[in-house]
């Protein structure tokens, strides 16, 4: 599988990288990697991922230790990264 991120996504990895920067430089490069891993995971098992309740054809892939879920959808051959959404906010899958 190849995998394509949205404009969101990629402007959500820009966000988390710029406030990651700032509060916990020394976490950044670890919820990078975790991040990447999390992508590799899925592009090899893109069914593995719960689906969500609420967005007909997305899955959610929790990033485990850190406060972030990687929101996807199938579409044939490619996965697309449609958000990295922080825990603490109102879910990306609940917003209207």
């Amino acid at each position: 599988m190849k995998v394509v991120y949205t404009e969101d996504a990629l402007k959500d990895l820009d966000a988390i990288a710029d406030w990651l920067i700032i509060h916990y430089p020394r976490v950044a490069p670890a919820v990078g990697r975790r991040i990447r891993s999390i992508v590799a995971h899925i592009t090899r098992w893109p069914k593995s991922s719960r689906r969500s309740a609420k967005r007909l054809g997305v899955h959610v892939a929790p990033l485990g230790r850190y406060p972030y879920k990687i929101f996807y959808r199938i579409n044939g051959d490619t996965v697309e990264i449609l958000h990295i959404h922080h825990a603490a906010r109102k879910p990306w899958d609940e917003q209207a």
